[in-house]
């Protein structure tokens, strides 16, 4: 706790936090706090660590708050980690068995001697104490804190400001025993899904009561939120594409609540195929049969789509479209379309003007206008035949029309003089 930590050590930032923890309990009917700390006692030296480091400094008391506080304020880092010891030893701290007994263990290392976590987790069962500690690691690495997971609920705090809103969701999820777990199932009814973000709104209404970035836990679970007010109705909704959404959701106080959305995804992207003269291509996304654009997205993207089917226009010159294109759950849907050549023009007059992509057996396809205010210009084309139809601007017979065919090939440049 020593240790450098966002501007101060772990130990001046944790002081800080605790305090205001200790300040915002303080008051709470039928809630009394102890403090047990370890590794404050025995220095450690090359050859001696104190694995008995470890003693109940508060003990369970009314009105003992600013004692805690005191003692947080003045204790100094010394010794080990005595993890396993200190748990067991903290079990027989609860003064009464019949209450609701809490611990939280704050720790920025893991267990340093040689004894097991987990074993002291399960002799606390065989003795029938219902402690289930909540284990804040403090600047661990996830790896290591998947070490307590048969401790008890795991939080992480990599960083300040992860610290502050951990230590708050734990006092709520410790006193009010509400939480609530947002399930995002796939197409099997699997929680899989993640990596969007929910808006929970009161219901009914348009305000917008909490925010969060779904995530999947070390656990690979959805992850526990224990920040919800239970006293109101909520609308959510999964931000998708498309939106998946649910009405009228209760949360109930003093449970463990999972809220399920269906929300299955696959994977789409337009890709180029071949040499091209350019990549700076937007996709046009609808849902099948829909007219709203649900999505632009650009070419090679890799985005996530609810199941279904969609169609897509490629924002290319001239257009390439494609129909009922099938997004399957956690699949790859490729589409691939060939690359550009450059068409440039240039004249000694200003002139106006049309390029149509012509096809054999049909009629002749508008792909874009010329600028009259330009006497030269270019343009990215897909490969085919085309034809240039154009006049001088300032002619005043339609006898002075000319007609240029020309063909484009992926990724070379053609280049005609007017």
């Amino acid at each position: 706790m020593n240790g450098k930590w966002e501007g101060a050590t772990k130990i001046e930032h944790a002081r800080r936090i605790f305090t205001e923890t200790i300040n915002e309990l303080e008051g709470v009917p039928n809630l009394e706090v102890a403090l047990r700390v370890y590794g404050h006692q025995s220095p450690i030296t090359p050859t001696f660590q104190d694995c008995n480091d470890t003693k109940l400094e508060v003990p369970f008391g009314p009105n003992n708050f600013a004692a805690v506080r005191g003692f947080i304020n003045t204790v100094e880092c010394k010794g080990t980690t005595p993890i396993a010891r200190s748990l067991e030893a903290a079990a027989d701290d609860f003064p009464d068995a019949n209450a609701r007994n809490i611990i939280i263990l704050i720790t920025d290392g893991l267990e340093a001697c040689d004894e097991f976590p987990c074993e002291s987790a399960r002799k606390l069962k065989e003795k029938e104490i219902a402690v289930t500690p909540f284990v804040v690691g403090l600047g661990i690495d996830l790896e290591y804190l998947k070490n307590f997971e048969c401790i008890g609920r795991v939080y992480e705090a990599s960083n300040l400001q992860s610290f502050e809103k951990v230590m708050k969701s734990v006092v709520i999820d410790a006193l009010l025993a509400t939480s609530v777990q947002i399930n995002l199932n796939d197409i099997m009814g699997n929680p899989t899904e993640t990596n969007t973000t929910v808006f929970l709104y009161e219901a009914g209404t348009k305000n917008l009561k909490y925010t969060f970035m779904h995530t999947l836990n070390i656990k690979n679970n959805p992850d526990t939120i224990v920040i919800i007010d239970p006293a109101m109705k909520y609308d959510v909704v999964v931000n998708t594409l498309p939106k998946a959404e649910i009405k009228g959701v209760t949360i109930y106080k003093g449970t463990h609540n999972t809220i399920k959305v269906d929300c299955p995804q696959g994977i789409l992207s337009v890709r180029i195929k071949g040499p091209t003269k350019t990549e700076n291509v937007n996709v046009r996304v609808t849902q099948n049969g829909q007219t709203l654009t649900l999505n632009v997205q650009s070419i090679a993207d890799l985005q996530n789509y609810i199941v279904g089917t969609y169609d897509l226009e490629i924002l290319t010159l001239p257009r390439i479209y494609f129909d009922d294109v099938k997004i399957n759950q956690s699949d790859y849907t490729y589409i691939d379309i060939p690359g550009s050549g450059i068409f440039k023009y240039s004249s000694s007059k200003s002139i106006v003007g049309q390029i149509f992509l012509t096809h054999e057996g049909s009629k002749d396809e508008w792909v874009c206008d010329l600028d009259p205010a330009k006497l030269t210009d270019q343009f990215y084309l897909q490969p085919g035949f085309y034809k240039l139809v154009y006049r001088l601007k300032s002619a005043v017979s339609t006898d002075y029309t000319i007609v240029k065919p020309f063909q484009i090939m992926a990724g070379e440049n053609t280049l005609i003089t007017l």
